[in-house]
């Protein structure tokens, strides 16, 4: 059975193991629980919160801007990927420059996004882009790279040209490494999104959490930790599952050879 489909048994039993012992330890400890209620009462504030909507509309703001962040940078890492792997002298131009931003926190340029584009949408958008780029773009360029010589001199054979034979022959060819960037940059997006709301911004999950920290109302706050880290691992179980989707034909290739 394919691990995207398998339902991981001992995995779910350490992580429920884990929520029980939290139940435990905050029930019989009430000097904890100021600080760490019991999973089943921030189940039920989760539940509360969503039923009356109030943190419903910071869930929403915050998926657009994660949407609108990872995508925008998914399409520009493939491109420009795409661009300074099959050029070598493109990537000789700008392998300086990418290795000079790419270690750099992105947390750090929230400040200067902040002094260009002010608070809101637009700022926490822009940061989101320039976090998530990195992985995608990195591991493109290694995709196309490695893409082997063997698949290229064929395509040049058939008489394709170099637009065609990145499109039809490298691309696909550097897909499984594209794949990899792509799922890194989703954890990265959403932390980048979450992280811009609770610096400079007055809506979404990141500013709902630090607000309700701020209030010292815990049971609030640990909802919204709940929630954004259940979006992530649905994301992640999504990503997957449209990845064995998008992949078949490279898996079902895979299995052609080793046979």
């Amino acid at each position: 059975m394919n691990d995207s489909r398998s339902f991981n048994w001992q995995g779910w039993s350490v992580f429920g193991a884990l929520l029980l012992l939290w139940e435990c330890a905050s029930r019989f400890n009430p000097d904890l629980q100021l600080y760490l209620p019991p999973v089943s009462q921030i189940l039920g504030t989760l539940a509360r919160l969503i039923v009356s909507g109030q943190i419903v509309t910071h869930l929403a703001i915050t998926f657009t801007r994660f949407l609108e962040g990872y995508f925008l940078a998914a399409v520009i890492a493939v491109i420009l990927g795409a661009v300074l792997g099959y050029f070598r002298f493109a990537h000789s131009l700008f392998e300086t420059v990418i290795e000079f931003l790419r270690p750099m926190p992105s947390v750090a340029i929230i400040p200067v996004a902040v002094l260009l584009l002010g608070i809101g949408d637009s700022m926490i958008v822009a940061v989101t882009v320039y976090a998530s780029l990195w992985p995608v773009l990195i591991n493109t360029i290694d995709g196309v790279r490695h893409t082997e010589r063997t698949l290229i001199d064929t395509g040049r054979t058939f008489g394709l040209s170099r637009r065609r034979l990145l499109w039809q022959v490298v691309l696909p060819a550097a897909s499984p490494y594209i794949v990899t960037g792509l799922r890194v940059s989703l954890s990265i997006a959403l932390i980048l999104v979450t992280t811009g709301e609770m610096v400079a911004g007055s809506r979404g999950l990141g500013f709902f959490i630090l607000d309700q920290e701020r209030s010292m109302n815990s049971g609030n706050m640990y909802a919204g930790i709940i929630l954004v880290a259940g979006l992530g691992y649905l994301l992640n179980r999504l990503f997957l599952l449209c990845e064995e989707r998008a992949m078949k034909w490279r898996h079902g290739m895979i299995a052609r050879e080793a046979v």
